[in-house]
């Protein structure tokens, strides 16, 4: 009996991780974002720039939301972290939420570590790593520190080609 009911424990919790992952996946499917990205007038490099008016920009993704495509860019103004959905066509602010989820938050805090020891702004990192991958785009950049120092991870993509470059933040 007791085997019984750990093994319905085991399987509840991999049914969990299992769904997650596959949500996860289906959300970042390069297939969904390529065909989309089509759309998008606006590089990533310019929604940072443009999100500069609600915080400095702290990460910054193209995705797939509810079956749209979105720009969304973390920002930070003070002590207050927020997203912001820049319209991917004409790099107007779409809307401004503060960030309240705890993973969102946690990962919000972090980028911000990154960020305060570094010199270089995300969108000439941005800029940089698009130069220097001709055909690419941009569509993600996440900062964080290894070994005491800032860098961005960024993800572009040609096509459906993927690929993650990393750019120094100083």
């Amino acid at each position: 009996m007791k085997a019984n009911r750990v093994m319905r424990i085991v399987a509840s919790t991999l049914l969990v991780v299992v769904t997650q992952i596959c949500r996860s996946e289906e959300d970042y499917d390069p297939g969904k974002l390529a065909g989309a990205l089509s759309q998008a007038s606006v590089s990533l490099d310019q929604g940072l720039k443009e999100s500069e008016r609600d915080g400095r920009p702290i990460s910054a993704k193209y995705e797939i939301e509810n079956g749209t495509l979105q720009l969304s860019v973390y920002t930070r103004k003070g002590d207050q972290f927020h997203e912001v959905i820049v319209d991917h066509k004409s790099g107007a602010i779409k809307n401004t939420e503060p960030i309240t989820e705890a993973d969102d938050m946690r990962d919000a805090k972090e980028q911000s570590a990154a960020l305060a020891k570094a010199t270089v702004p995300l969108d000439a990192a941005v800029r940089s790593a698009v130069k220097s991958n001709s055909g690419y785009r941009a569509v993600n950049i996440v900062p964080s520190i290894s070994e005491g120092r800032p860098f961005a991870t960024i993800t572009l993509m040609k096509g459906k080609d993927v690929k993650r470059v990393i750019e120094r933040l100083n």
